[in-house]
């Protein structure tokens, strides 16, 4: 550093001198410089001399400084360490604080991390928690509204979560603006297949660069614009011991109120087929002792549908929301189609409809789409023929066996444009 700054010192004086246009022969702090300047000798006296070695002591701090910043930054850069504006911003992956249970059946979570705290709630085969802490081999989890332990052993993480995510995961799209048009094709020319409103969510089925398709029934599928979409992928949480029971303590309530409505159900449809077939007996005679008479006697009229309690029939469809979708199935609990679930709840509430949905759209009473009631069915249409029909719950929600992916759910009755609703309900 001595002789940095011994160069800069010389320098600064030369500069001066040079400026000034004369010679001088001058020594400052052991430097003698002998310089010619136009025939004449001058001396600096003691100010000039003073203010020299101001101004020179003045640009060596300046160069020092300089000196020290490039030393330090050629430091840094010899020990590896990086700069910070230089660093490239670590973009931190969405699964990295994921836990995912994986058991035969559900893993509990407690209070302490040790197997002797307080059960708190269960955390299912598949279902994801994000990690808050590590204590020994246990995980400290928050999973739905609980916050506990569990042991490490029975959850994936990091990059194995992160595989895993992809198939347990179930990645949605929920509309962010008022009405969203669904596409063809990814392009604003495509032509729009149905509207969607805001605050639905869909099935994602592929992410491209700036759309988005989704599934919104088995029978259409489409693009949307990314812009208009939040995107996210969900996880089943763990559930409370609380949970647990109020769940438990609904579906008994909702299994007896179904019994009970398909009990009545059955009882009412009996009576009128016997009161149908006395009529139809009491014709018969009538027509037999009239012999001089040649009228044919009068066809037994067509067994009305039983009327049935609305809120009994929503009620006992409710209870199967997240039973699985199948195609062609009829069951409540294995798997049914769209059709199949709407067939299989009237038809346990003692209703007797067609099987599949263009059936039912033209068997039913037409209802006004503004006046519709729980329990009257909605239909939707791909663009030319109906494909999709849902169960009206009220509240301006439907029940539907939606995709393979959703299996039977809940969505807002106008989740796709409705074209039609019917009732069998009197």
């Amino acid at each position: 550093m001595q002789n940095k700054r011994m160069k800069a010192v010389a320098a600064t004086l030369a500069a001066i001198i040079i400026a000034g246009g004369f010679s001088f022969n001058a020594q400052a702090s052991g430097i003698v410089a002998d310089m010619p300047g136009a025939g004449i000798s001058v001396v600096l006296n003691d100010t000039v001399l003073a203010s020299s070695e101001e101004k020179a002591e003045e640009n060596t701090t300046e160069v020092e400084n300089k000196t020290e910043k490039t030393e330090i930054i050629e430091d840094t850069e010899e020990s590896g360490a990086s700069v910070s504006e230089n660093e490239a911003p670590v973009v931190k992956s969405e699964y990295e604080d994921v836990a995912i249970a994986q058991v035969t059946n559900y893993v509990n979570l407690r209070s302490a991390p040790n197997e002797e705290g307080e059960i708190l709630g269960k955390l299912y085969n598949n279902s994801a928690a994000t990690i808050i802490g590590t204590e020994g081999d246990w995980y400290k989890i928050k999973s739905g509204t609980v916050d506990g332990y569990v042991k490490a052993e029975f959850v994936v993480t990091g990059a194995d979560a992160e595989k895993l995510a992809e198939e347990v995961g179930h990645r949605t799209a929920t509309v962010n603006t008022e009405t969203l048009k669904v596409r063809n094709e990814a392009g604003l020319d495509a032509s729009v297949q149905t509207l969607i409103p805001i605050g639905e969510s869909y099935d994602v089925v592929e992410e491209l660069d700036g759309w988005v398709k989704i599934a919104v029934d088995t029978d259409i599928e489409g693009y949307v614009s990314a812009d208009y979409v939040d995107l996210e992928t969900e996880f089943v949480e763990a559930e409370s011991i609380e949970e647990e029971k109020a769940r438990l303590a609904e579906e008994e309530r909702l299994r007896k109120e179904a019994e009970e409505a398909a009990r009545k159900a059955d009882e009412a449809a009996a009576k009128k087929k016997a009161a149908s077939e006395a009529k139809s007996s009491e014709s018969t005679a009538s027509s037999s002792s009239e012999s001089s008479s040649s009228v044919a006697p009068a066809a037994p009229a067509a067994s009305a549908p039983a009327s049935g309690n609305r809120a009994a029939i929503v009620n006992y469809a409710l209870q199967f929301v997240g039973n699985p979708y199948v195609a062609g199935g009829t069951s409540l609990t294995n798997g049914a189609d769209c059709s199949g679930f709407t067939y299989s709840v009237f038809g346990d509430c003692g209703i007797s409809i067609p099987r599949d949905s263009r059936s039912q759209a033209a068997g039913g009473t037409p209802v006004d789409l503004s006046a519709i009631q729980p329990g009257d069915l909605l239909f939707y249409s791909n663009g030319s023929t109906i494909n999709h029909v849902a169960l009206y719950i009220g509240n301006g929600q439907v029940v539907h066996a939606s995709t393979a992916k959703t299996g039977i759910k809940i969505s807002s009755y106008n989740y796709r444009t409705p074209c039609k609703a019917v009732t069998y309900i009197r």
